[in-house]
């Protein structure tokens, strides 16, 4: 009998590509969101105590990507964000333990680092690992590292196996910041993220897929869901000033690709985020680095794998608003 995952967020970008990749990889599949999609089999809110564990029954897995997310910061309240995201993981966290659950995956994120991304300008680029410690700088970066505590602690009161994953950007929205819009292409934004701080969410599917395998031997553990970097350590007081010169030296010709379109690398980066650990971990093998996709793109090809561009763009946001995507608070 097929091992049956239920996923939590089934219409939003991660949880469409694990509905859609789940059982070509042996899975039976089960989806749980607000909205009814051909993704989505209980429509319902994980607020709700008694749908969730309706939707737990002959579950042995929950990927639990629901969530509200950063570009909700400015449109909901803060305990809009306490009730779904906190109150919302202990909801699904009861109901796993109490129905024997094997294997619970929490999608979090890499904007739990929050402050410690930024660095002081005169200082180097941060190089985030997972034993860089949080300091969440909204609500939502607050109630993601509230959520990882709570599966770290199931994990040690009930030994329910608990795997954080913190994702990297992976949606294919337009960049929230304005002044990035004005002066990049949202293509040439994209690739340039690829190297430091972007995923293919056809890798990040990959990594939710091969961590309910891995939890019991686990237990629990954080792991950072990112493109492989090209950049090192050594790198990172360079990174700061002049990122086109490490990038010419670590994917050298890259200019190659752009500077027939007009684009160019940031002058400066802040943070490059390494998955180290999660190759390490879960047997994860990411495809969609930088340097593929600029091997891609010399080939005429785009870059972004089919999952990618079958899923597309959702947005967050059902208004439209003037400024941008979606409003920043």
């Amino acid at each position: 009998m097929s091992t049956t995952v239920l996923v939590t967020g089934s219409a939003g970008h991660l949880g469409e590509g694990l509905i859609r990749t789940l059982p070509g990889a042996g899975y039976r599949a089960i989806g749980l969101d607000l909205r009814r999609t051909a993704f989505t089999h209980y429509v319902g809110s994980i607020t709700d105590r008694e749908f969730v564990d309706r939707c737990m029954a002959g579950v042995d897995a929950v990927v639990h990507t629901a969530t509200l997310h950063k570009p909700h910061v400015a449109t909901h309240r803060r305990q809009d964000f306490v009730d779904v995201n906190v109150t919302g993981t202990l909801n699904l966290l009861e109901a796993a333990t109490t129905a024997g659950v094997g294997a619970f995956v929490f999608t979090s994120t890499t904007s739990a680092f929050g402050r410690a991304l930024t660095p002081d300008t005169a200082a180097a680029t941060a190089w985030i690992i997972e034993d860089v410690v949080p300091l969440p700088r909204n609500i939502y970066g607050v109630t993601k590292v509230a959520a990882e505590t709570l599966c770290e602690m199931f994990h040690r009161q009930f030994s329910l196996p608990c795997l954080v994953l913190r994702t990297s950007r992976f949606f294919p929205e337009p960049d929230d910041d304005g002044e990035t819009r004005r002066t990049y292409d949202d293509a040439n934004v994209k690739l340039n993220e690829l190297s430091y701080r972007r995923a293919d969410i056809e890798d990040g599917v990959g990594a939710h897929l091969l961590a309910p395998e891995n939890a019991a031997a686990i237990g629990f553990g954080r792991d950072i869901i990112s493109a492989t970097t090209p950049f090192t350590r050594d790198d990172l007081r360079d990174l700061r000033t002049d990122a086109p010169a490490v990038l010419r030296r670590r994917a050298p010709g890259y200019e190659d690709i752009y500077r027939p379109r007009g684009w160019s690398m940031f002058p400066g980066i802040d943070r490059v985020y390494v998955n180290e650990r999660a190759r390490r971990e879960l047997g994860w093998q990411p495809r969609y680095d930088f340097a593929r996709a600029i091997e891609q793109m010399k080939a005429g090809q785009d870059p972004r794998s089919e999952l990618a561009r079958t899923i597309g763009s959702k947005g967050y946001h059902d208004t439209v608003f003037a400024d941008g995507p979606y409003p920043v608070s």
